[in-house]
């Protein structure tokens, strides 16, 4: 057992609001136990999932698992579950901070007109900095 992974009192807590399996025949080679252990240790490193250790399972497995809850809203409701029972067990402080540093520019300040960079202060007479060809030259006779 890794220092991240789930105890027991942890897991019995969990087991009963995962999904229950509808599949019949061979039992499962990995237990969700370590697949969730897995996708617990991946999450809490950061890690690609192929460096998931072997001791969870392969890792594509923990990966499909992960995925799969994700689309269903398992993962969802059971950070909703497990909140509610904390909650009213009292173990959860529902503080509201609110914080008003956002400062916004006023409406008009968007697109002006810089002093000093605009074409319309630019002398009429300004050298251009494309170079001189033969046709651009004032012509002499």
């Amino acid at each position: 057992m890794g220092r991240g992974d789930l105890t027991s009192d942890q897991w019995a807590r969990l087991e009963r609001l995962l999904p229950r399996g509808i599949k019949s025949g061979r039992p499962p080679a990995w237990t969700r136990w370590q697949l969730i252990d897995g996708i617990r240790w991946r999450t809490r490193t950061g890690a690609p999932w192929r460096e998931v250790p072997e001791r969870y399972g392969p890792w594509d497995r923990a990966y499909d698992l992960f995925r799969r809850w994700q689309r269903d809203g398992t993962w969802a409701r059971i950070v909703t579950q497990l909140q509610d029972e904390a909650d009213a067990k009292g173990l959860i402080t529902w503080d509201v901070n609110v914080d008003s540093t956002v400062r916004r520019a006023h409406q008009h300040t968007a697109g002006a007109a810089k002093r000093g960079i605009s074409r319309r202060s630019r002398p009429a007479a300004s050298s251009s900095s494309r170079p001189t060809t033969r046709s651009d030259a004032p012509e002499v006779d």
